[in-house]
């Protein structure tokens, strides 16, 4: 049996399913959401080069679609696995679409008829998308979904849709897969500023989050990569990033570091001063985590360029009838700063995805008092599991940045390429 079941297509699942495709193995790739490519697909730029973050991964997710060896189980979710290592019997639950995905040309003509908005969860909220919709323009495979809980079946798409590929009624379907190995790579949410009310997200349209920010700077997002401010369209003439928020915080049950947020800040607050110098910004920090390589200079460059680092968290942020304010002490100096600035950005951290518990009790392996998944060892063995033949790559692991989470993928596809092997030898020894 040289087949593999990968569950979560983000920039660690695919780069697994790649390397094991590429080395004959047949890869069933699992995704609860209507594309594959996670969160990466969401970013304008990645650290610490720059670099456009979906001419990183969209050539990777054609690959995954032109691949012989990849079958792609899109709005899917592993629902049972029984069986042992090297024999296990994984059944996927494939959700309605109401779109048939043999005709479907991917054209966009239903979406732009449409008259139905809702609220957009890969703009983070800052666009609106239509009851029948692309996640984005790149979504792989190119298809439309329709969404039939917002749908108000005025009849416009089907008129609308020459193939006539969009279906009245559409129901779940089970399907049954043999694989040697299974591979855990279900990612991440970020964390609900809302539970850090302090801040006032929701309250103050001016108070937003990291991956908001992320969406409204992307030239491919809702405002056309143009920095506006919530409240009235105007561009801010400063920002302020707070870090750290959900992350390091014992109240909230998360005391690990999120790993990305220093750098993201720092990502973000670079474009925004190299496209707008006028604009004042500043990153309100605990400690600055520069670890990983090229990541210490990235940080020094963001100091050329203007950005501010003050270390020290503001308790609170306030709203009166000038806009906001808040006093912070700058621990390295003793002062206390009072600041009105016009954007607040809270960098909101990493948790593990809502459905990685559930997925672990049926897998039958444990997860850390935080929620992410346990490895067989935090040093020695971070990829495999207390289940031989179940590993686990990515964010499922703990908070990794995109490099990281590349090279547990590409780890995770090799032992699993290792289990094939046996088996088939098993096989034909018998």
């Amino acid at each position: 049996m040289r087949e593999v079941v990968v569950i979560g297509a983000g920039v660690a699942g695919i780069q697994a399913a790649l390397d094991l495709a590429n080395h004959g193995v047949t890869v069933h790739l699992v995704e609860k959401e209507p594309t594959i490519g996670g969160h990466m697909a969401q970013l304008d730029k990645t650290f610490p080069t720059n670099d456009c973050s979906m001419c990183i991964l969209s050539p990777k997710m054609v690959e995954i679609q032109r691949h012989p060896f990849i079958r792609i189980h899109t709005l899917s979710e592993v629902k049972a696995v029984t069986g042992k290592p090297g024999h296990f019997t994984v059944t996927i639950l494939a959700h309605p679409r109401y779109i048939d995905m043999e005709t479907c040309t991917g054209c966009g003509d239903c979406v732009q008829i449409c008259p139905v908005e809702v609220y957009n969860r890969f703009d983070a909220g800052v666009g609106v998308r239509k009851a029948i919709y692309k996640p984005h323009p790149q979504v792989v495979p190119d298809r439309v979904v329709k969404d039939a809980e917002h749908c108000i079946e005025c009849g416009l798409c089907y008129d609308a849709c020459g193939p006539q590929a969009i279906l009245h009624e559409d129901a779940g379907r089970e399907m049954t897969v043999s694989a040697a190995a299974i591979i855990v790579a279900t990612g991440y949410e970020v964390f609900d500023a809302k539970k850090k009310p302090v801040f006032g997200y929701l309250k103050n349209p001016d108070v937003i989050t990291s991956m908001e920010l992320e969406r409204m700077i992307n030239a491919s997002g809702p405002t056309g990569g143009q920095l506006r401010r919530l409240s009235n369209g105007k561009e801010p003439k400063s920002i302020v990033f707070i870090q750290c928020v959900g992350s390091r915080d014992m109240p909230q049950n998360r005391p690990y570091c999120s790993c990305v947020c220093c750098m993201q800040a720092m990502k973000n607050a670079m474009l925004i001063r190299e496209k707008h110098p006028e604009i004042e910004v500043t990153i309100f920090y605990m400690d600055v985590r520069a670890y990983g390589k090229g990541y210490e200079e990235y940080y020094e460059r963001a100091k050329s360029v203007g950005v501010k680092f003050l270390r020290g968290m503001p308790p609170e942020v306030q709203a009166d009838g000038k806009g906001m304010r808040f006093v912070v002490e700058n621990t390295e100096t003793g002062e206390v700063q009072a600041l009105r600035p016009e954007l607040v950005v809270l960098s909101v951290g990493i948790e593990p995805s809502p459905a990685t518990a559930g997925l672990a009790e049926n897998l039958g392996i444990p997860l850390e008092n935080t929620g992410f998944i346990r490895s067989a060892h935090d040093a020695l063995d971070t990829t495999g599991t207390v289940r031989p033949g179940i590993y686990i790559a990515g964010t499922a692991v703990a908070p990794k940045d995109i490099p990281d989470s590349v090279a547990s993928g590409e780890s995770a596809a090799m032992r699993a390429f290792v289990d094939t092997k046996k088996t088939a030898v098993r096989a034909r020894s018998v």
